[in-house]
């Protein structure tokens, strides 16, 4: 009864200034949007740590002076930073999810859901991103610490483990901020593909209650608050990884 009357009074109130959130007083209508809300924190939490698993990835693999790895990770690079993510995601989704489902004998047998989609092609999207500006961080790292690190004793591998990658992720933590806010930004493709994050759900109420401008507004706040909070963390962690005397 509380949250009724709660629900109620908000209702009323935010009626009086023009804004129309009547659907939060009934059950199903208000459940698809909250829904929306929690699925658009699931993409969130799923696509960070994919991209930046897979950025490391290829990084490495730009940075390794093997051309059998550089090559390709290069040419899928450039095509992911050069084409828009939707033609990425529908691409994905009507060839490459339809040539799954014939491989295993029809769309009923196909595990990969279009929430998959989204994480494969949105992750893979960003990373490519946040692979070079790992890279170019890795290529800014001192020669000179490089030497230092060989002459020490280390390998390849232990040079890129231990030096060149903790001082690139530093220096290169201000373009990864920036591109994860992206990534918040572009949970909202999902919504192309009958993915419910925010925006669909969104779609599926105003479309019957003609309230778009009263939920963009929600929506607005919310991608907002959410990168607010991402900017703020990714501030907080450059300051702790600092290298004193190192100029970052």
């Amino acid at each position: 009864m509380q949250d009724t009357s709660l629900t109620g009074l908000f209702v009323s109130l935010t009626d009086r200034i023009g804004l129309n959130y009547e659907f939060l007083a009934t059950g199903y209508e208000a459940q698809i949007w909250r829904d929306g809300f929690v699925t658009t924190l699931y993409l969130i939490a799923f696509l960070i740590p994919v991209s930046l698993i897979f950025g490391l990835l290829f990084a490495a693999c730009l940075t390794s002076g093997k051309t059998w790895l550089s090559a390709p990770v290069r040419a899928f690079v450039e095509i992911t930073r050069n084409t828009p993510t939707l033609v990425q995601l529908m691409f994905s989704f009507l060839v490459l999810n339809t040539f799954v489902s014939n491989l295993v004998g029809g769309a009923q047998n196909n595990p990969l859901s279009p929430f998959f989609w989204v994480v494969a092609v949105v992750g893979l999207h960003i990373a490519a991103l946040h692979a070079e500006a790992i890279r170019a961080g890795i290529e800014a790292v001192p020669a000179s610490t490089i030497e230092a690190a060989r002459g020490i004793g280390f390998n390849q591998w232990q040079i890129l483990r231990f030096v060149e990658v903790p001082l690139a992720f530093r220096a290169s933590l201000p373009s990864i901020v920036n591109n994860l806010i992206n990534l918040v930004k572009l949970t909202t493709v999902g919504n192309a593909i009958a993915v419910s994050e925010i925006t669909y759900a969104s779609i599926m109420v105003w479309t019957q209650r003609d309230n778009v401008v009263s939920l963009m507004i929600v929506i607005l706040l919310f991608f907002s608050l959410i990168n607010l909070i991402v900017a703020r963390v990714g501030l907080w962690v450059e300051r702790k990884l600092a290298v004193p005397g190192y100029g970052l």
